[in-house]
Formats: structure tokens, sequence, C-alpha cells
């Protein structure tokens, strides 16, 4: 039996530690190792060495600053997780690996807002599809990262708002899916999986306090402090879009009047050009439009680019966050919609707040979502969910 402050808890507890540190970066070396997790560069060469003998981890040559080193990395075949991302019109499905390896990807046009059954169907048939096609069993899977485009009750898991998926109202995502799939499942909001695909795979590497801002069918902001998504005691928290920007202004759905979403989201900000380029025109016509030139998409942009920049500044003046990542289609405009974000965050934002903010576009495009459902299953596990017997004396995944 292991006793509290004994030297094998004690051993027990640093190799938890530098399993997770490893689990959640996909891989480090052991100097980076040893900063993040406080423990000494002798201690961590001792539990590298463990770990890689009993099959935990593998290490391969690597450098860092121009020296020498060894990448330290979860074994390839510990076991695999899959994430799956409900956008409005797209399914989204990859299976991966805990070294952080996209083993299988494929995307489905879909329309979400129809029919929740139909949507798991579909997502039922694709992960089966898709676990198969990597040659690793499905007993392999530790668990499924799950997005959705909408509000979740923490307290229930449920959706709630009809407005945003009408087909979808009162229906448990993860008690959904882990029925027809047989694993477990975590969900959770799309901005809030965007930011953390970006935080563990793109431009929110390196940051621990960061807003992922995602303008789509509506706007939402993936809120992390201190590394970790931060959700508020009743999931809405990042819900920027319904900032008030005029009292005045258009009826939201959410039964307000001028919200930011009502400025910035797609089905209104494409009404604005109908008129003069057609009934047709998506976001992604209109920011390829906009890089080649065009005026009147042009001036749309930047419009929706201050609109969003006022968000952001209420965002630093209350976290102060160090990096917002922007994502969506939008976010390939690049700087005619980051500039203009830019000018209202000066403007709006106090002076020391938006000295030490970084804009930037998403690294991942459309990809960050799924890959943050990725990430949801890494940073949920805990080390009990994969780890053997606590008496035994090594490491071995499920």
């Amino acid at each position: 039996m292991q006793t509290p402050g004994s030297q094998s808890s004690l051993h027990r507890a640093n190799l938890e530690r530098v399993v997770r540190a490893v689990r959640l970066a996909g891989s480090l070396t052991q100097a980076e190792i040893a900063r993040g997790t406080g423990l000494s560069a002798a201690t961590v060469s001792n539990i590298v060495r463990e770990l890689r003998d009993n099959g935990t981890v593998q290490v391969t040559p690597t450098s860092s600053g121009g020296r020498r080193a060894r990448s330290v990395s979860l074994s390839g075949d510990a076991g695999i997780v899959v994430g799956v991302d409900f956008g409005h019109s797209h399914l989204r499905v990859a299976v991966g690996n805990l070294a952080h390896q996209v083993l299988a990807e494929q995307t489905e046009p879909i329309d979400v807002d129809a029919s929740a059954a139909q949507g798991f169907d579909r997502a039922e048939r694709l992960v089966a599809r898709l676990v198969e096609t990597t040659g690793i069993g499905a007993d392999k899977v530790i668990g499924v990262g799950l997005g959705v485009p909408g509000p979740l009750d923490i307290a229930t898991g449920v959706l709630g708002s009809t407005a945003i998926l009408p087909g979808w109202s009162g229906i448990n995502p993860r008690e959904e899916l882990a029925g027809r799939l047989g694993m477990p499942v975590h969900v959770d909001n799309d901005a809030n999986l965007g930011a953390l695909g970006e935080l563990v795979w793109g431009s929110g590497r390196g940051a621990q306090d960061l807003a992922y801002i995602k303008v789509a069918s509506g706007v939402g902001a993936g809120l992390v402090i201190n590394g970790r998504i931060y959700r508020g005691p009743g999931g809405s928290a990042g819900e920027i879009g319904h900032i008030t920007l005029d009292e005045s202004g258009p009826v939201c759905r959410c039964g307000n009047r001028g919200c930011l979403e009502t400025f910035t989201a797609a089905r209104h900000v494409l009404e604005l050009l109908r008129g003069s380029h057609g009934p047709d025109l998506t976001v992604p016509r209109m920011v390829q439009l906009a890089r080649e030139g065009d005026p009147g998409c042009r001036r749309v942009i930047a419009d929706v680019g201050r609109h969003v920049g006022m968000g952001v500044a209420n965002l630093c003046n209350v976290l102060n966050p160090t990096r917002v990542v922007l994502g969506g289609d939008l976010a390939d405009s690049g700087e005619l919609v980051l500039g203009p974000i830019r000018e209202s965050v000066s403007r709006y934002a106090i002076p020391s707040a938006a000295r030490q903010l970084a804009i930037v576009p998403g690294a991942l495009g459309g990809r960050a979502e799924v890959l943050g459902a990725l990430a949801l299953v890494l940073s949920e596990m805990t080390d009990s969910d994969h780890m053997t017997d606590p008496g035994r004396d090594s490491l071995a995944f499920r």
C-alpha cells in the first residue's frame, strides 16, 4: 500500500506529471518537461528512461536552440482519440493518436439544423469508417471529442437555444453519441474547441491566456485562462456576440437590439451586398473578391473588423489576454479585417491591456474545431483514465 508522502507515492505523482505534460503538448524535450513540471533535470531524465523502457513514451533525437536534445512523446500505439465537429453545413471527423498525429480525417456536407438524428447517424458511420482505415481496433479508442455550434447547459449537458439549432433543442449530444459509439464522449461548443485547437496546434501555441474569436453564422469566443478553457458556471462564457453596440439597432435572435452579432454574423453582413453582388454570395467569395480589390466587399469587411474590435476591446478590459486568434472564413481576409480590429482595440481598450495584446489569424482554418475536439479528449483525460493500477511498477495504457 502506498501512503501519502511516501517515496513510492511521490514517484507515482512525478510519473503522472510527466505523462500529463507530454500528453497535452504532444511532444516536449526533456528540458521543456523540467520547466513545465518544476522537476529537476535528473528526475525527468530518470522518469523518461523508465517510461521509455516500459513502452509508454518514445524518445527521438531533435535540436533545441541549436543544441542537441531529445523529444519525448507518448507511444503511437498507446491508443487513439476521435474528434467530431458539427458545423451548420458540415460534419468533420478526425482520428489521432496520443502523440498528436492525425491519422485520418474527412469532411462531409450536411444540413445540421435539419435533424439531430440524421446528424448522429452520419457521425456514427463516419467515425466507424475512419477508425477502420487506421488499422487500429475500436477497442483502442480512449475517447471522443464532440463539437456543436450552440450553447450547452453545463449542469444538464443539453442544448438549449431553439433559435440556433431548432432540430436539436433538448438533445443531450454527449449521451446520444456515446450511446451510439459505446465510447466515452466529451462535448463542448465550437468556439471553445477552436480555442483548444489553436492553443495546441496553431496560432495560440505558447500562450497561457488567449481568446479565439469565431465569426460565422454567429459570433462567439473561446476563452483560455492559465492554459485552460474557461466556460463559466453555466457554460456561457465567451458569448461576445451579444455585447450591445447599439440599443436602437437590429433585433437579435437573443431578443435584444444591436448586439455585435447583428453587425458581424454572415447572414447580416451578406445582406448588405446582395443587391450589388447577387443572392448567391458567400463569405468565402466575399473574402476572395475583397482580396482582389472589390471596394464594396473591402468596405463591409473593414466595418465588420471595427465592430469585432469593439468586442475584443471589452475582452481586453475585463480579461487582459495576451493573444486574440481570429477564426472562421473571415480570417482569410488577413489585414483587411485584422487592421480594423486593431484600430478599434487601440481606441476602446485600456492602453495597458492593448499594449500587451497580439491579434493574429488562426493557423488551422476550418480544421480548428475538429482538432480542438481531439485536444478536448486529451485535456479531459485524467491519468487514472488510461493508467493501470497504482501498485504496479510500470505505466501502461488500456
